[in-house]
Order: C-alpha cells, then structure tokens, then sequence
C-alpha cells in the first residue's frame, strides 16, 4: 500500500478498474488521502479479485466497510466478451427483407489490397436471425401492421433454441418505435426472463446496420453484464459494502451499474475511457492542453488524443479488430458499435504481449498476451513464453524482486533463460539482443495506435504532451516519443493505477441522440430546439431517479454535420451557454475548419451544411484534480541497475533515484515505483511538477 487511511470511520470512495492481467483499487477519503492497491486479475471471475483487494485493504487499513460511500468501476468484461466470442445465445427479430444485414455489412476492409481478407462470422448466426412482416414508413405511417401469429412462432422457437437473449431492430424505428414496444410488450410477456433489446432503446439514430450491430452487440454481452455485475454487488453486499455501484461508460462518465446492465454496449471501453479523462485532468492541472494519453497495461495499449484541453469523441467505434478504433478511413475488421465513445485506438501490444516467430522466422509480438494466469514467464506462475515484460526485464528496465504488493515476484534469470531459448537461439542472436528486438517491435505497435489518433486525424504529434500510464507505459514512453518527434512526456503520479484513479475524478454523464436532416442555417434553431427538448426531460428523469440536483447538472448539444450530399459526417461540440442559433453558427464555422484538417479541403463560401443527428450531453462534476492531491512516493531505492539501452552500446549502470525533488536531472535514471518503473533514457532530463507529476523533456539540438 502506498499510503494509510488513519481514519477508519471517514467517508470512502472506492474505485476499482479490472484490465486483463491486473486489477487496480484505489481508496480516497474526504480529507484527499488516497491509498493503492494493485493485485493479479482472476479471469473469468474478475469479480474475485476486487473481492480479495478489498478483504486486504479492510484489513491492513482498518478501513470499516460501511463507511464506503461510493464504488466507482471500469471494466473490460463486456469487451472481452466480444473479443472471445462468449457473449449470450443471442436471436435477431427485424423487418423482412433486412435478415442479411449483420451479413452484408459495409463495404469496407482494413486492409487496402489484402485480398485474403475474409470478415469475421456475424455475432447472430443466420439461422438465429427471424424476420416478421410489419412496416413502418419513413414518414411514419403504419403500412403493415405486426402479425401476432407470426411473433408467437418466434417465441417458441426462441424457446426451442435456448435463446439468452434477443435483438429487436426494425426499419424506421429510430424514429417510430410503435412496432418495436408493441414486439418487446410481447415477448416480455410469452418469455419472461429473456432479456430483450430494443433499436430505439439502445441507440435511436438511423442508419439501418450500424443499428442494427449495436443492438446486437448489446443484446449478445447483456446477460454477461448483468451476471457479473450481479456477482460484484453480491460480493460488496457480503462485506457491509452498501454504496451505489457507478460503471465507467465508453464516453466517459460514470452511470448506475441497472443502467450498464440494460446498456452494456455504451460501457465496452469502460477502463480506457477513464484513463483518458485523467490524462485530461492532470494535463490541464499541468497546464499542458495538447496532449496524447498512452494507457499500456498487461494485454493491451490504448492511444487517445486531447486538444485544447478538449477530449475528441467518436460516433462509430469498431471493437474485435487488430486495431480497434474510431476511425473514419479504414475499419471492417471488428464489430461496429454506434455508440458514444472517446476516440480511443487500441492494439494489442501490452507488457503480457507473447513474443513469438512466424513459419518464416519472422519476430512477432501479440496480439496473443500471458494475461494474468499464467502470465509472463518472470512471474514465475506457469508461463513459458517470452513477453514484452520479459524483455524489458532482460535489458534490465524493470527489477528482479516482488512487484507491487507482492503478490507476484520478477524472476530475471526465467525471463532471460525464456527469451533466449524461444526467440534468441532459433534466431542465432543474443538473448539481449532478442529482447531489444522484441521491446521495438512492442514500440512499433504502439505507434501505430498513435498515429492512429494523432497523424491519421490531421495533427502533428510533435505538437502534444505524451501522457504515459499504465504498468508498462512508463518504460517505453520515451521511446515512443523519439519515434513520433515529440520532445515532452509526463508520468502522472501512480501511473499503474492512474486508470482507477480517473473513476474518482468522473461525475455521472448521460446520453441521448436523434436523427435529423436540418440544413444548418437560422431557419434550423425551432426543429433543433424540440429535438433538444424531447431528450432533456427523461435525461432529467435519469438523474432525478440517482438523487442528482437539477441545479447541479449541465447540458452539451453535440451536432453530427456533413456537406450536403457526402456520406460521412464529422462531430462537432461547441460550449453552450443556452443561445442556441449563436451555437449553430459556431459549430457551422467548427465543422468547415475540420473538415479542412481532416480531408483537405473545405467547401465553397455558401455550400449548404446539414445537421445529421443531434446529441445531448447531461453531466455533473466530479472529483477533478483533488484526486491527485496529497502525493507522496515510495520509490524503492536500490543504488544502480544494468541496463542495455542499445545492444550496439554495451550495458550501462543507472541510477535508481525518486522521482520527488528532481529538477532538470539527466538521464539515464530508472524510478521504481509501487505500480510501474519510469525509464528516462539518455538525453532526457526529468523534473516533477508541484503536483508530483514527471514531466521529460528532451532538449533540441541547435
């Protein structure tokens, strides 16, 4: 633990953020001390872990149980899920005539001229797929109605297949839902305890198969949520834990966990979505507002950008990819999620990425990773196969000894003894020289999530801050940053848990969208105000079932806009101070400027906009940056350590130092910390901020 919490009866917030090879736990009382708990994840009952950090941390803090006041959590569970095709026995009901459309898709590959490509199966088998004869038209008139003897065949073969859930997406009921309430009435009715997922529920925005995908999604990890978030709160119920469960959104901001349950497709990127909120934070509490967060755990690396202080968010976000993103140029190798998120990308490169060679003796790294069991082969719990971990263990960035709490203790010799036998051997190489290798090849990985949202978005990477977190972000951080031509990255204060600790800096936040097609001019300001207005109440009603004030909630309409006449469409947020045509105007003039960034070009003076769909936005405030107060290190402290930062270069002995009360120091230094090891390589320098933050910076040649 890093720091004790002296007073067991003042009030708790517990934040928990489950990756998939450790499980963080953070503990903040209303004085602002916080303290730290990092343990080995327990796949598939994750739950567990949290259990067992909690048992240990009531017990060595004296911490009392029913003084929690709140439990705040991320969770990949809904994504992984999807990832291992392990998610619900899911049917799909729709209009007829549009069965195939999970089929057909989008026109759309990864990979330009990879002409092998070959989709991934649909999450809905076809024969799972039923159609039924109704019609809404799109000017809402009913041209057939709902035949019930035809629903009544479907719940009895829903019945006879063993279904665990169903999707229900019908043509036109984004904006007419009648037939969609009339089917779900139904089927609640003749099959009870099956939960059902409705389009207009779930996502109320036209385009017929990203729709239909998110609803399928939903419907497919809905059972899973809702089983494992049953057994969480059973778990805390059991210890006298009583506080609200919150869960972490893909948009960011906390929800209730009933709401997460019924709606777990906005909450897939729940863990990443907190780390960028925090890089956010403590980027502005820096004084650093460009900014381009870098989260590397055990499985995988998440890259997001923040500029002007301003986290970007993505309509569409495609998960089950080789690189899940929001992106607007490439995409079809995942499932299409159109929901709210913020644009993360993500690869699979984290510090339990497995090293291995192709039939052709290529070195490759992941996306297969160690996880938690058996891990990486240094943890010494079973794992054979080199990792990302094992290498840098070898050139000698992270020590031998227990990490974290002790619960798992780095072995240096296995690290090196499996390298050198699966990589360096069959190569002819030194071990050392394999691990060189393989912790590059992890950097070019990465560097492929950030240029993602950095390059592929028009933006200059040598204009923003890297925000480095995670376990084993803070090895390669300035490394990374060589590559990209950014002189500057900043290791927040616990950097392993710095995800967990973005949960308590969240308030809640929800959600809501309507399709339109208004031309974006002062003649759109009354149809944009009903559309804000029909979603403003029950948001309202939303906040008002978790106790939350009126007063103390703010709203952001958010405009998806296009040229009229192109197919794809850019967000735009503006702030809104309530003069809705002044907001219009604005977000006109935003919209031509990415545009411009972004493709080129931008239209002739006059050329008509349109408004596509409309958002609302409802947030409170969170913790902020009080979450980061009160820091005080406990670096362990050991002299000096080998370390091979270029084979070519021989090995070298560092300094191990604290990262408090450094000003302008030269690398190359090594920081061990409770959760990650901080690497400054050589012509880095290193200061800590007042907020006891690392910034690097690496000074320009003249």
């Amino acid at each position: 633990m890093e720091r004790s919490l002296n007073n067991p009866t003042s009030e708790i917030r517990i934040a928990a953020d489950v990756g998939g090879t450790f499980t963080d736990l953070v503990f903040l009382d209303e004085n602002g001390r916080l303290t730290t708990r990092k343990v080995p994840s327990t796949p598939p009952d994750f739950d567990r872990a949290i259990a067992e950090a909690l048992d240990a941390s009531f017990q060595t803090e004296g911490i009392e149980p029913t003084s929690v006041s709140t439990v705040c959590h991320g969770t990949t569970v809904a994504t992984n899920a999807v990832l291992e095709r392990r998610g619900a026995r899911t049917a799909l009901i729709t209009t007829r005539g549009f069965r195939d459309v999970l089929e057909l898709r989008r026109i759309r590959a990864p990979q330009l001229y990879d002409l092998f490509f070959d989709k991934s199966a649909p999450i809905i088998p076809r024969n799972l797929r039923f159609e039924i004869s109704e019609r809404m038209g799109a000017d809402g008139e009913e041209l057939k109605p709902i035949d019930e003897s035809e629903l009544d065949q479907i719940a009895q073969t829903l019945d006879k297949e063993g279904i665990e859930s169903v999707a229900v997406c019908l043509i036109h009921a984004y904006a007419f839902p009648d037939h969609e309430k009339q089917i779900g009435d139904f089927l609640h009715e003749h099959c009870p305890g099956i939960p059902v997922s409705l389009s207009h529920v779930v996502l109320r925005q036209r385009r017929e198969y990203e729709r239909t995908a998110t609803t399928a999604v939903n419907a497919y990890v809905r059972p899973v949520m809702r089983g494992y978030l049953d057994r969480l709160r059973t778990s805390l119920t059991t210890r006298r834990v009583h506080a609200p469960l919150s869960i972490m959104q893909s948009a960011g901001g906390l929800t209730t966990a009933d709401d997460a349950a019924a709606r777990p497709v906005f909450a897939l990127e729940s863990g990443p979505a907190a780390g960028v909120l925090a890089a956010a934070t403590i980027g502005s509490a820096s004084e650093l507002v460009n900014l381009l967060s870098l989260d590397m755990g055990g499985t995988t690396a998440k890259a997001a950008l923040i500029e002007g202080g301003k986290i970007p968010y993505s309509a569409e976000y495609e998960v089950g990819a080789t690189l899940s993103a929001g992106n607007r140029l490439t995409g079809g190798g995942g499932e299409v999620v159109l929901a709210p998120s913020i644009d993360i990308a993500e690869v699979g490169a984290g510090g339990g990425s497995i090293a291995w060679l192709d039939i052709v003796g290529g070195l490759r790294v992941g996306p297969q990773s160690a996880g938690a069991l058996p891990g990486p082969a240094c943890y010494g719990r079973g794992g054979s196969e080199p990792t990302v971990t094992d290498a840098n263990v070898a050139l000698g960035y992270v020590k031998s000894g227990p990490l974290g709490g002790g619960d798992i203790v780095i072995d240096a010799d296995t690290a090196y003894s499996s390298i050198k036998e699966n990589i360096a051997e069959p190569l002819n190489i030194e071990p050392v020289a394999a691990a060189h290798g393989i912790h590059h090849i992890a950097n070019a990985q990465m560097l492929r999530a950030l240029r993602e949202v950095s390059v592929h978005r028009g933006r200059d990477p040598r204009d923003f801050t890297i925000v480095a977190f995670g376990g084993s972000g803070p090895i390669h951080a300035a490394h990374l940053a060589d590559e990209l031509g950014s002189n500057q990255v900043l290791i927040p204060p616990r950097p392993g848990v710095f995800s967990a600790v973005g949960l308590l800096a969240s308030g809640i936040e929800h959600h809501d969208v309507r399709s339109c097609q208004i031309v974006a001019n002062s003649e759109a300001i009354e149809p944009l105000q009903m559309l804000l207005d029909e979603m403003t109440s029950p948001m309202l009603n939303q906040f008002a079932t978790e106790s939350i004030e009126p007063n103390t909630i703010s709203f952001q309409p958010v405009f998806d806009m296009r040229y009229t006449g192109e197919p794809s469409d850019i967000r735009i947020e503006v702030d809104h101070q309530g003069k809705l045509a002044k907001t219009v105007d604005l977000a006109r003039a935003m919209f031509e400027e990415e545009h411009h960034r972004l493709y080129g070009y931008a239209g002739e003076s006059g050329s008509e906009v349109e408004i596509v769909a409309i958002r609302l936005i409802g947030r409170t405030e969170g913790g902020g940056v009080n979450c980061f107060s009160e820091y005080q290190a406990k670096d362990t402290l050991s002299g000096s350590r080998t370390v091979t930062f270029e084979p070519t270069d021989g090995a070298i002995e560092v300094p191990v130092v604290s990262r408090t009360g450094l000003h302008e120091t030269p690398g190359p230094l090594l920081i061990d910390e409770y959760d990650a090891t901080i690497v400054v390589p050589p012509d880095w320098v290193a200061t800590t901020d007042p907020l006891g933050s690392l910034i690097l910076n690496k000074p320009m040649i003249p």
